[in-house]
C-alpha cells in the first residue's frame, strides 16, 4: 500500500509555480526571462517508480538541440530554476530541470528552510543519479535533445551533485558546479562526496565558489583542487574572493551581479571548448 500511495503521490506532483514560500521576499531585481520563441513548461519524466515532474525549456523551431541538465538548490525547481531553464533555451540549448525530491515532499510550500533540510536529507544519491538518467533518456527520445552534446549544472545542493553524477555518467561532456558542497560524512544515502570521486574524474567540471561562503571552507576547496590534479578531467576551480554562497541567485540578498555575470560566461565558455 506504501509503494501504491507513492507512485500515486508522484504521478500527481508538479513543478512549482512562482518562488519557493521559503525564499520570500524576492529582490527588486530579479532577472526575468520570457517564454517568447521558447517551448516551456513543466513535462513528466517516465523513472523507474512512475513518473517525475521536470520543467523542461528549448527553441521552438529545430532539433537535436544539445542538452543541459538543470540541478536544483534546495528549494526545488521553482522559478528561479525554471528562469535558468529559458536562459539556456534562448541560446539554443534543451534545458531540463527535473524534480528530484518529489518522492519526499513539495519543498516549494514550505516556509521555513528548517522545514525543508530534513526533507532533502532523505533523497539518495542513488535515486538522484538513476532520475537524472531517465531524464536524458526522456530528452533523447522525446524531446529533440542531442545525447551527443550533454552538459550539467548545478546549484548549492545540486552543485554536488554535478560531480557526483559526472563521475556516474561519462557520456556528459562537461559540468558546471556552482558552491556544491565537496565533502561531508558518508551516510547510507549519501555514501560519497566530491572530494571522493574527484580522483578518477574523466569528466571536465568547472567548480564556481565564493570566497565568503560559510557554508563551503576554502581549506575544502584547496582539498578538491588536489585531488583533481591526479584526474585526467581536465577539471578546474574558480574561487571568487568577496563572494558569499549563492552568489548567483539573483533573487535573494546573496546575488553579486559581477561575479554572477562573469560565472555565466565562464560555463558557456566552457561548454562550448567541452563540445556542449
Amino acid at each position: 500500500m506504501k509503494e501504491i500511495t507513492r507512485r500515486k503521490f508522484i504521478a500527481t506532483a508538479t513543478v512549482a509555480t512562482g518562488f519557493a514560500l521559503a525564499v520570500q521576499p524576492i529582490s527588486a531585481g530579479v532577472i526575468t526571462t520570457d517564454a517568447k520563441g521558447l517551448v516551456a513548461g513543466a513535462v513528466k519524466i517516465p523513472v523507474k517508480d512512475g513518473e517525475i515532474p521536470a520543467y523542461r525549456a528549448a527553441p521552438a523551431t529545430g532539433d537535436n538541440f544539445p542538452i543541459v541538465l538543470v540541478i536544483q538548490e534546495i528549494f526545488g525547481v521553482h522559478e528561479h530554476i525554471q528562469d535558468i531553464t529559458r536562459r539556456f533555451a534562448r541560446l539554443g540549448y534543451l534545458a531540463i530541470a527535473p524534480e528530484l525530491f518529489v518522492r519526499e515532499g513539495d519543498v516549494s510550500k514550505l516556509s521555513n528552510i528548517d522545514e525543508i533540510r530534513p526533507i532533502v536529507a532523505k533523497v539518495p544519491d542513488s535515486q538522484v543519479l538513476s532520475d537524472l538518467d531517465a531524464t536524458v533518456d526522456w530528452a533523447k527520445k522525446s524531446a529533440k535533445g542531442n545525447g551527443e552534446k550533454l552538459g550539467i549544472t548545478g546549484f548549492c545542493w545540486g552543485g554536488r551533485i554535478i560531480w557526483l553524477y559526472a563521475a556516474h555518467n561519462p557520456q556528459v561532456k562537461a559540468g558546471v558546479a556552482w558552491y556544491g558542497r565537496l565533502v561531508g560524512d558518508a551516510t547510507e544515502l549519501q555514501p560519497k562526496y566530491p572530494v571522493d570521486i574527484a580522483s578518477k574524474l574523466t569528466v571536465p567540471i568547472l567548480g564556481l565558489y565564493g570566497g565568503k561562503d560559510t557554508g563551503i571552507s576554502l581549506d575544502t576547496v584547496e582539498q578538491m583542487r588536489e585531488r583533481l590534479q591526479s584526474s585526467s578531467s581536465k577539471s578546474e576551480i574558480i574561487v571568487y574572493p568577496n563572494a558569499p554562497h549563492a552568489f548567483f541567485a539573483d533573487y535573494r540578498p546573496s546575488y553579486r551581479e559581477k561575479e554572477a555575470q562573469d560565472g555565466w560566461k565562464r560555463l558557456l565558455a566552457w561548454f562550448k571548448q567541452n563540445g556542449v
